[in-house]
């Protein structure tokens, strides 16, 4: 997975005469209060390699390099190298091994789950209501879609992409925010999400760059200071994606299950939750199991989803996750978050078996009755 994630998407080149700014949909969005039809924002060409070793492409605002890596056979030592290695490994492998793995994973889940529901790591579920008063759940939504694609743009992992939304929603549930700075955090809680989870992040200009120079480097490395400052540098953070893995190998239990198109089913879901702000009130391990438990129906849905050992490893019961399974199920099918088309344009690429295009039936009742 960690490797699907990092490889290059096509670039369309059509997008880069698009470019809009970032406030027009949000004054669209504050007009009748009615979600905008949008249009999507055109990112630059851009890449988070900064080691150029081949052609170089440019454009009227920037000059932007894409690497090209010459794959070179190994010699003879290396070879000789490599096989003894491989020898090594497997005389020194023991079966204990995994079991000392297993017998370690409960106590990690226990550290992970008391971080995640520690006050100061959560958002406020009703900051909308108690401390905004220029930003809506609209306006929420438009920046995390646009967050999705800035992230795929510069084919960053998807854990900066849910650092980065749970920076923003952390942010707002103790500072008032203006509409016309949203965009401003947006960017700089990605900056710091980057600097923390990628090997090679983008830089300060690049934000800059991105926004269509709306903000000035300054403005963006003063707000990251603030957004620091406000985390007394404690950037770590248990995420969904955190827990998403854990469950995911915990619930590949069934050889009817096809791996690939189950773990991008559950990305996929997991992401959709990052754009509804119903979504906040919820763990991120509960939206985690939420993901698995849709998955599972969505590729066989006569089967039920859950099981004592999924119930066992994530700690919830099938009633425990129907509030959050019916959210994501409604932003699966379309019902909630229509306008917004970053996450499902996405997954509607074969690199992630297309997994946008299943849509479930209606989830049986009795799938929530506790066993």
């Amino acid at each position: 997975m960690a490797n699907e994630e990092n490889k290059a998407a096509p670039t369309n080149t059509s997008r880069a005469s698009n470019k809009r700014a970032f406030d027009d949909t949000l004054a669209a969005a504050s007009s009748n209060g009615n979600d905008p039809l949008l249009k999507r924002v055109v990112l630059g060409e851009l890449t988070n390699l900064e080691y150029v070793v081949g052609s170089t492409k440019t454009n009227t605002h920037n000059s932007k390099h894409k690497i090209k890596l010459k794959k070179t056979a190994p010699t003879k030592r290396k070879k000789i190298a490599i096989q003894s290695f491989k020898s090594d490994a497997a005389t020194n492998f023991s079966p204990n091994d995994d079991l000392q793995k297993c017998a370690y994973a409960p106590l990690i889940y226990q550290h992970l789950h008391s971080l995640e529901v520690e006050a100061r790591r959560r958002p406020l579920s009703n900051y909308m209501e108690k401390v905004q008063n220029d930003v809506t759940p609209t306006m929420r939504m438009i920046l995390v879609d646009w967050l999705v694609e800035v992230a795929d743009e510069y084919k960053l992992v998807s854990d900066t992409l849910y650092l980065t939304v749970t920076f923003v929603d952390r942010f707002l549930s103790s500072h008032v925010m203006a509409r016309n700075s949203l965009q401003l955090l947006g960017v700089s809680c990605m900056l710091v999400a980057s600097k923390y989870e990628e090997i090679s992040p983008p830089h300060v200009e690049d934000f800059c760059y991105i926004t269509d120079n709306t903000y000035t480097g300054e403005e963006v490395v003063n707000m990251e200071r603030d957004l620091l400052n406000f985390l007394n540098f404690e950037i770590s953070n248990p995420t969904t994606k955190t827990f998403l893995r854990i469950f995911t190998k915990v619930s590949q239990d069934n050889v009817d299950f096809l791996t690939l198109h189950f773990e991008f089913l559950g990305c996929y879901l997991a992401e959709l939750s990052l754009l509804d702000y119903s979504c906040v009130r919820f763990l991120p391990s509960a939206v985690a199991a939420s993901a698995i438990f849709l998955s599972r129906f969505t590729l066989l849905p006569k089967v039920h989803p859950w099981n004592l050992a999924l119930q066992h490893c994530t700690g919830y019961k099938p009633s425990e996750l129907k509030d959050c399974v019916l959210v994501i199920h409604e932003l699966q099918s379309g019902r909630r978050a229509a306008s917004v088309q970053a996450v499902r344009k996405k997954y509607m690429d074969h690199k992630y078996k297309c997994v946008a295009a299943l849509h479930p039936p209606d989830i049986p009742a009795c799938f929530f009755d506790d066993a």
